[in-house]
């Protein structure tokens, strides 16, 4: 077994032990980029190697530090969050030379738990995509299978971490952005409660959706992550001043006999490809032999949701986007005669097709003759999907749902149709318009796709710790992946 193969809690014990150097670690890391990065393209900004090795050689020296739970560890940052000293482009041409002057807030909490930043990833400009096809430095692939797409907007994450390049990523999630590329990956993906992690030099996108959280191989890696980068941060005005359980050590071998899970009606109709059916179905049977109970459960309003997000988040990435004016900061045109047509000039040839659809439907909705028609009347609706998802969590513990209509698609095959697109985040939007948490995880590879399957789990408000529990049982119960060699 390769060092890379490990996961990151075996990769922490062999440090803790001196098994191996936080310079094998690095090295074997910057070889395994070395050997996938042409081929799947996961990174836009990859910090230099003598750095990086320097780094690493300064840890070994000063030894390993068991009060900083990532000590040592290479991990990969999704180019959505401001890093102090390296460039920040939220996969955009209008930002392609930003190099931000302060880390954010989840930055800094790695850092300080002892993790190595690998670099930045790629990501769906200004994470609006479900493919990572929108980025202005090219696609990423599917470790999988490079002719299909990781997922979005973190598929440079997934993608990474799945390609054995490092081992954790942290990725964002506004309407399935982590959850959805982790299936497509083979992954675990994390959205934590809203105001769980800190949103602070996060670049919004939807300031009432966006959430960071962990990408790795497994439970008890996305656990450990989440103990770091969780927790009140006063820079961040939605922050959440709750307390942090240690979400690893509450991670434990239980039954799930008498464990309540509701499966949604509403998600298992006309559009749900049928291999990913089949499989939910098989585990849903194997947690019936466990002892567990299933339980149909209805999210009635279910069918307005895409519509219900998608003028909420496109009113916000208008609003949030309009700094973006060639200005103060990032990409100028050139060739502008005043200031007006800097303007139009700047965030035309800045900004990416789908950025400019975004801002002109946000712009729109938000405009005076159509605000109460489209904006006010999706709040309005926003506030009852969350009163269905209170009602279905007063009848089970979990709702068990798939995270995607079908397994990871072809490059380009919903790239000139922007509302297949758009449906296919159908099963994960709800989640960040009612602010719970959620868990992606895989459950098989597909005997006719030969891709990843999985399930996501969804949990009450700020209760990270049961998921975990729950999520680590079900991990038990089915074979893990072998990640492939690209």
């Amino acid at each position: 077994m390769e060092l890379t193969d490990k996961t990151l809690i075996e990769i922490k014990d062999s440090l803790a032990k001196k098994e191996i150097s936080v310079l094998e670690l690095v090295t074997a890391c910057l070889k395994k980029i070395e050997q996938t990065e042409k081929k799947i393209n996961a990174f836009i900004t990859l910090r230099n190697e003598e750095e990086l090795l320097e780094q690493a050689k300064q840890l070994d020296s000063e030894g390993y530090d068991p009060q900083k739970p990532l000590w040592g560890i290479p991990i990969g940052i999704k180019d959505v969050f401001t890093t102090k000293g390296i460039k920040t482009t939220c996969g955009s041409k209008i930002l392609e030379n930003f190099v931000p002057v302060y880390d954010a807030e989840v930055v800094t909490r790695l850092k300080e738990a002892g993790a190595i930043i690998l670099g930045k990833q790629n990501m769906d400009e200004f994470a609006m995509g479900s493919s990572t096809e929108n980025s202005a430095f090219g696609p990423t692939k599917n470790p999988w299978d490079i002719s299909r797409v990781p997922g979005g907007s973190s598929g440079g994450s997934a993608a990474s971490v799945a390609a054995k390049q490092c081992f954790a990523a942290i990725g964002t999630d506004t309407g399935g952005s982590i959850r959805q590329p982790a299936c497509f990956c083979g992954l675990v993906g994390v959205k934590p409660t809203y105001g769980r992690v800190s949103r602070y030099g996060l670049i919004a996108y939807g300031s009432s959706f966006d959430q960071a959280g962990p990408l790795t191989k497994t439970i008890k890696d996305a656990a450990l992550i989440l103990n770091v980068i969780a927790g009140h941060d006063p820079k961040d005005s939605t922050s959440l001043r709750a307390p942090v359980p240690d979400y690893l050590a509450q991670i434990k071998h239980t039954s799930l006999k008498g464990v309540s899970f509701g499966i949604p009606k509403e998600y298992f109709q006309k559009g749900l490809d049928q291999e990913v059916e089949n499989s939910i179905l098989k585990l849903i049977d194997i947690l019936k032999q466990e002892g567990a109970e299933i339980k149909e459960i209805s999210l009635p309003h279910t069918e307005y949701a895409i519509a219900t997000y998608y003028i909420l988040v496109m009113a916000e990435a208008s609003s949030n986007l309009a700094r973006f004016d060639g200005v103060r900061y990032g990409f100028r045109a050139k060739q502008a005669n005043n200031l007006k047509e800097m303007y139009e000039l700047s965030r035309t040839y800045g900004f990416g097709d789908e950025v400019q659809r975004r801002i002109m439907l946000g712009t729109y909705v938000l405009s005076a003759g159509y605000y109460d028609a489209y904006y006010k009347k999706a709040a309005q609706v926003r506030r009852i999907l969350r009163k269905d998802f209170d009602m279905a969590l007063q009848k089970c513990d979990y709702i068990l749902a798939p995270v995607s209509p079908t397994p990871a698609f072809k490059l380009g095959e919903h790239s000139h149709d922007p509302l297949k697109m758009y449906l296919t985040d159908i099963y994960t939007i709800s989640l960040n318009l009612v602010g719970l948490p959620g868990i992606s995880l895989p459950i098989e590879v597909g005997k006719l796709s030969g891709l990843p399957l999985g399930i996501q789990l969804i949990g009450k408000w700020l209760t990270e710790e049961k998921l975990f529990q729950v999520a680590f049982n079900i991990e038990q119960l089915v074979d893990s992946l072998s990640y492939p060699n690209v």
